[in-house]
């Protein structure tokens, strides 16, 4: 299999639902704003998706994959089978039990993690009711995690990319049809993602069921390949929660600033996840079972050209979307969001943690690309130890930055901080001799400068001014919009053409 075939598959699944996300957050700023409803939801949505990255997309991922993959290469389809069927009923036995938790401790969770909700009974009442509707999408989506960890394993990157898609379709038909007959509108939302959860479990069976691979209940507990999961999902499972960690002290930090300070934070990372999921989940995705493979084969030739091509790929591409994304915040926001109950003001204060996040946008797609060259060789312990000193470092910055930039602030130290993790994993890679630059970095870097000072300055000119965009029609915004990104994009990729790069120098093939 092509690599960049994949890559560009997987993409193209992650660009429909990107896009579709893009519409379930205009339907929800037209509907709700941003204020208290907003601020009690995103709380509520938060815990669980917090949880979701810590059981599930993270450190099970993280613990799982690389061993599937060892299996996979080295025993037969039934020990493979085993192990899926005794992994995933001790999974799912676990995040059952955290569920029942998280709903009658739902009061609790939300006053440690908005605690200045407490000060308004009613938006902490609505909070703590809408936590218990959407806590058990942590059961369904840790189940969906799964599924899509095998599927990558088998290379079918493209089901667990187009999965999330369902869960837009849920907020935007509820948001539309069930908003109307609730009391309040917001819970329409709650009960979206648990929809969504389920949706996206069902979707992926048939996929599993193609491969022999559809997990059974058998709880075997003395099955070595159960413990080897665990002692690597342990340290991962920390790891994973510093970050975690770092974005629920922002809530905190957001919860005692203005009203709206909540939603504007969350606008804002939606647009940056736009290319964090198009490029660096995606490319994360693939790049770990290749990796896996060529660690249990002990290529480490293959291993380290992977990684370098991975690493071109993600400068390539991450850089012209993090210019773009400081240079166009406002009509992005402005178009995407600002319409109905989304004002003027809100547009603004959005643009000012788009521009702090833009900042970092590199460094957290690198952490995504670089981190897989040590869980491929089963080495969790090392980002771990990143992430604890990154830990300390960001909320260090918090406290220096949020009493000037408020809200934006906060989206500066995760910046920074992501900046600092990559630089840390990079310089670990390196010294562990698990990664050496291939030859051709300095050309490629010349090409790629030459390449953002074009599109640079022709987006500069081209946006006009701020209240231009601030004061347009809908449809008039959009359209401007769509003529900057197809001259932004075009004018990039045609100076590197012409400077000599080519897409065939980014052909791989997988392991």
């Amino acid at each position: 299999m092509n690599l960049l075939k994949a890559l560009a598959a997987t993409s193209s699944m992650t660009l429909v639902s990107r896009i579709l996300g893009f519409v379930r957050d205009m339907i929800v700023a037209r509907i709700f704003g941003a204020g208290m409803y907003t601020d009690a939801f995103f709380v509520a949505f938060k815990i669980p998706n917090l949880l979701r990255r810590l059981f599930a997309e993270g450190a099970f991922s993280q613990g799982f994959v690389p061993l599937l993959a060892e299996y996979k290469v080295n025993r037969g389809h039934e020990d493979t089978s085993a192990l899926v069927d005794h992994v995933s009923a001790l999974l799912g036995l676990a995040v059952f039990v955290v569920t029942l938790l998280g709903i009658i401790a739902a009061p609790l969770i939300i006053y440690v993690s908005a605690p200045g909700f407490a000060n308004d009974p009613g938006k902490f009442d609505l909070t703590v009711s809408l936590l218990r509707i959407t806590f058990p999408y942590i059961f369904f989506i840790s189940l969906v995690a799964l599924a899509g960890g095998i599927l990558n394993t088998y290379s079918k990157f493209s089901v667990p990319a187009f999965t999330p898609v369902l869960l837009n379709i849920a907020f935007i038909a509820c948001a539309l049809f069930l908003a109307p007959y609730m009391h309040p509108p917001v819970l329409a939302l709650a009960w979206a993602v648990f929809l969504g959860g389920i949706l996206q479990l069902l979707f992926q069976v048939p996929f599993l069921l193609q491969l022999g691979m559809l997990p059974r209940f058998r709880l075997n507990l003395k099955d070595p390949g159960v413990w080897r999961v665990l002692k690597l999902m342990g340290p991962a499972v920390f790891g994973v929660s510093i970050s975690q960690i770092s974005l629920l002290i922002n809530t905190i930090f957001a919860s005692l600033l203005v009203t709206g300070s909540v939603s504007w934070l969350y606008y804002a990372d939606r647009l940056m996840e736009f290319p964090s999921g198009m490029l660096g989940v995606a490319l994360g995705s693939i790049l770990l079972p290749s990796l896996a493979k060529h660690h249990a084969e002990k290529s480490h030739d293959d291993y380290a050209r992977l990684l370098d091509w991975g690493l071109r790929l993600t400068f390539l591409l991450t850089l012209p979307a993090s210019l773009a994304f400081a240079l166009l915040a406002v009509p992005l926001v402005a178009t995407l969001f600002g319409h109905g109950a989304f004002g003027v003001h809100d547009v603004l204060m959005t643009r000012n943690a788009v521009i702090a996040y833009s900042i970092g946008l590199l460094g957290l797609i690198l952490v995504k690309v670089l981190a897989p060259g040590f869980y491929a060789r089963q080495d969790i312990r090392t980002p771990v130890r990143i992430a604890i000193i990154t830990l300390v470092l960001t909320q260090i910055m918090n406290l220096a930055f949020i009493g000037i930039w408020q809200h934006a602030g906060l989206a500066l130290a995760i910046s920074l901080g992501s900046c600092f993790n990559a630089v840390m994993l990079y310089r670990g890679l390196k010294q562990a001799g698990i990664y050496t630059p291939q030859p051709g970095w300095g050309l490629f870097f010349s090409r790629i400068a030459l390449a953002l000072a074009v599109m640079g300055i022709l987006l500069w000119f081209a946006s006009g001014s701020a209240q231009s965009w601030l004061a347009g029609s809908t449809l008039g915004r959009a359209g401007r919009l769509a003529i900057l990104v197809i001259l932004g994009a075009s004018s990039y990729f045609a100076t590197l053409q012409l400077a000599g790069m080519r897409l065939k120098d980014f052909s791989k093939r997988a392991a």
